[in-house]
């Protein structure tokens, strides 16, 4: 196989310290061709004690644990060139003067160094059917529901049935392209809670994604070299796929739709992705390492790893406190993230809008690190109305995806201010489009890739090793009917039958259509890396830990309506008001809640309404038929799915909704 191996000078750099190193090399030249932007990384030395002359590829100047991944991966992928990614800015500009050419990208010159893909209109989404976890044993991944029940905790496939679907699909696949080996860390470098990740892809639009979504390049080689002997990453396999017809509907954005699989290996912490080049299929250090690989790590080493945010909130007192919430794909996390509190004095501070990693540390506090580098935020309904943060973030070193563009420029979706008077829109598609069109502008799951320190926000300690200390858990979701704004849990089993019961409208984020009300506990449906009746039984297993200080929790729903289908509660700024309560309760303030059969609601003399019009009795209503039916539904659901792995604590916490409400008046 007739391979050039190619990387950056630093990369060059980075392999021929390691060269000396290792054989006592004390001369080295680049091979003939190589410029001063991009080496052919052949390396040729000449040894002090003979005139043997040696080449040797950069591939084999990784540490050995990465050059056996690498080159395995190279025998059935084959190929025809490899590029060690660093990370660098002259890289970057390299691979995205590439995807200018291919016309997979697009400049916008409104902004500041940003453009826009539009992808197949085939490959817009997660693919949640076509994910699976793959085990030696089906009960490790997925529970076995009772009697004809369809389980919808994930998917398994067997490990030989997996290893024959990468034969097929991958057997080829890069032929004609250049494989990126991009080396990265899921959160900071240097943190006891990270962990480093090297992803194999033919993508150069996932190399400059990846670039702003984690920490990448050659730093994260120097720390796997650095332990050669206890050499750990997570291994990433990705191929956009070539279609068995040889056809490709999108030139500027292969993929195979029809044959797109991704497969998670947790007893080996692999994963492999073919058929797509969108986001979360594509991107894996962000769904699939975060949370599905990451969550059964995290099993095994005893913390947690979260589909959440972290905010930090600072009350008028200058008391700060550091808050997490677990809400399902578009339900308004990155506008929690980055809310302006309407209440005066209050501060919010963003520490990370999707995932989350907390592990209690030796005095028992829990801390959290976000793991993630960036935001990959869904673009429709972010405005200066409702996320003006946002707003100032992410026009500038932005890949947007599937969003509209304007004649002068720029960007546009829904929600977003109209252009200026005599300003054109193209819709994601590229074609003509006005405001009132049938069809939408954007793509509803449209995105928007933006390095996370350019949050005027961003709090001080986002990128700290020792992560922040974690006061409050919050779980949500979209529920129009019967659900407060706001309650707390009785106790930590309690908070976990919270999560556990949680369910939501389903959104634009996977295949789902229509507003059905989809279960999704812990907002994790999609993510879990294991059986859910595990996963519950290690959360329950905190409360376990020597010196835990267990944080509270909360469910809120910013989303519940009248009986003329409008919204009760304004949200985005005013869920501040949301978090006052919270704080107080967190410090303990007396008389500032209401026992009812789910939890503490709000009194009315501690909740802050002042200014708003709002039915505060209805806004905090514990309707008795509908939770009657609620605890009826979430017990069948919860019996159905995860039967003998269900843990006996939860079936008590069954009992008890029911016991209370039967009680109640």
């Amino acid at each position: 196989m007739n391979i050039t191996f190619y990387c950056s000078r630093r990369v060059y750099s980075y392999c021929v310290l390691r060269l000396m190193y290792h054989k006592n090399i004390n001369r080295y030249m680049p091979s003939s061709g190589g410029s001063m932007r991009q080496y052919q990384c052949n390396f040729v030395h000449m040894q002090s004690s003979t005139k043997e002359t040696k080449k040797l590829s950069a591939v084999s100047l990784l540490p050995t644990k990465l050059k056996e991944f690498v080159e395995e991966s190279m025998q059935i992928c084959r190929p025809s060139n490899v590029h060690v990614c660093d990370g660098s800015e002259v890289e970057n500009a390299l691979l995205i003067d590439k995807l200018l050419k291919a016309g997979t990208v697009v400049p916008l010159p409104k902004y500041k160094n940003c453009f826009l893909a539009r992808s197949s209109i085939k490959d817009v989404a997660r693919v949640e059917s076509r994910t699976f976890i793959c085990t030696k044993n089906r009960r490790d991944a997925v529970n076995i529901p009772k009697g004809t029940t369809k389980g919808i905790m994930g998917n398994w496939m067997s490990l030989e049935d997996a290893n024959e679907a990468i034969k097929t699909r991958f057997d080829g696949c890069m032929e004609d392209r250049t494989m990126y080996v991009i080396p990265f860390s899921m959160g900071p470098l240097n943190s006891p809670y990270s962990k480093i990740g090297v992803q194999l892809t033919d993508s150069a639009y996932v190399v400059c994604s990846m670039r702003i979504m984690t920490r990448m390049g050659t730093d994260v080689l120097e720390k796997l070299s650095s332990n050669e002997e206890n050499c750990y990453f997570v291994k990433a396999l990705h191929s956009v796929g070539k279609p068995i017809s040889g056809l490709v509907e999108h030139s500027h954005w292969p993929c195979d739709p029809e044959r797109t699989l991704i497969l998670h290996k947790p007893e080996y912490d692999e994963i492999i992705s073919y058929g797509s080049g969108y986001g979360g299929n594509s991107l894996l250090g962000k769904k699939c390492f975060a949370l599905r690989i990451g969550s059964t790590i995290a099993r095994r080493e005893g913390w947690l790893a979260e589909h959440m945010l972290i905010l930090g909130v600072t009350d008028p007192k200058g008391r700060k406190r550091y808050i997490v919430a677990a809400f399902p794909s578009a339900c308004g996390k990155t506008n929690m993230a980055m809310m302006k509190p309407s209440l005066p004095g209050y501060k919010i501070e963003c520490v990370g809008d999707d995932i989350v990693w907390m592990k209690f540390d030796t005095n028992g506090q829990l801390r959290a690190i976000n793991p993630e580098f960036g935001f990959f935020g869904v673009a429709p309904g972010t405005s200066q109305a409702t996320n003006p943060v946002a707003m100032d973030t992410i026009f500038e070193n932005t890949i947007f995806t599937n969003v509209a563009q304007t004649s002068d420029g720029g960007v546009y979706w829904e929600g977003m201010e109209d252009p200026a008077q005599g300003v054109t829109i193209n819709d994601w598609l590229g074609n003509s489009w006005v405001k009132g069109s049938k069809t939408p502008a954007a793509h509803p799951n449209s995105r928007f890739c933006t390095p996370a320190n350019q949050c005027p926000i961003i709090d001080e300690n986002w990128d700290s090793p020792e992560g922040v200390p974690i006061d409050a858990i919050l779980f949500g979701g979209r529920r129009p009917e019967g659900v407060p704004l706001v309650y707390e849990s009785f106790d930590w089993k309690h908070g976990v039958f919270i999560g556990a019961s949680m369910k939501s409208e389903a959104t634009a984020a996977a295949e789902h259509t229509g507003k059905i009300i989809m279960h999704d506990p812990f907002a994790m449906r999609p993510f879990f890396g294991y059986n859910f009746g595990n996963y519950l039984k290690h959360w329950l297993s905190m409360e376990n830990i020597p010196n835990a200080k267990l944080p509270k929790i909360y469910h809120v729903n910013w989303f519940r309506k009248d009986e003329n289908g409008k919204f009760m509660w304004p949200g985005y700024g005013e869920n501040s008001r949301v978090l006052d309560w919270i704080l107080r309760r967190i410090n303990e303030e007396p008389n500032t809640a209401n026992i009812t059969p789910i939890g503490y609601t709000p009194t009315k003399e501690t909740f802050n309404t002042f200014g708003l019009k709002v039915d505060f009795d209805k806004l905090f209503s514990v309707p008795k038929h509908f939770w009657t039916e609620e605890a009826k539904e979430v017990a069948n659901f919860l019996y159905e799915q995860l039967d003998e792995d269900l843990p006996k604590e939860i079936e008590e916490q069954i009992k008890n909704l029911i016991d209370r409400l039967n009680f109640s008046k």
